[in-house]
């Protein structure tokens, strides 16, 4: 049996992914961060993008799309805590063109620095959920 750690995705309307796992990579706010099991304590904040989990024993990984949120480590445990989280094979491709296409036009045409922020904000989600399904693919 592989060297583990226990892994619990949750948002704001389910738990996403409860196991253990071999390794995680997540994009935190300062760059991407990967977790082994006995990695130090820590907490941080994540951004949008791709949250891999390599699962015991399989050459594979486990794609979450996460929006932002935190993520601790304490010993034997890893929880990532998401304001929004969809699994990689949920992910639909056409509507996060649709909204970068969007969120673009809106910056466009922005009529306050409030709606342009919020249209950032939309942008930097779509280019990270088009990104995640671009490595999902890959795999």
């Amino acid at each position: 049996m592989a060297n583990t750690v226990r892994v619990d995705v949750v948002s704001a309307e389910e738990e996403i992914f409860s196991g253990e796992a071999e390794f995680i990579a997540a994009p935190a706010s300062a760059g991407e961060v990967g977790v082994y099991p006995h990695h130090a304590p820590m907490i941080t904040t994540i951004k949008p993008g791709a949250l891999r989990i390599k699962l015991p024993d399989t050459k594979e990984e486990t794609l979450i799309f996460i929006s932002g949120g935190m993520l601790e480590v304490q010993p034997g445990l890893v929880t990532v805590l998401a304001d929004t989280a969809i699994r990689g094979h949920d992910l639909d491709e056409a509507k996060a063109i649709a909204a970068k296409e969007a969120a673009e036009e809106a910056m466009k045409n922005k009529a306050s620095d409030m709606d342009y922020a919020k249209a950032q904000a939309e942008l930097t989600e779509a280019v990270a959920q088009i990104q995640a399904i671009k490595r999902l693919r890959k795999q």
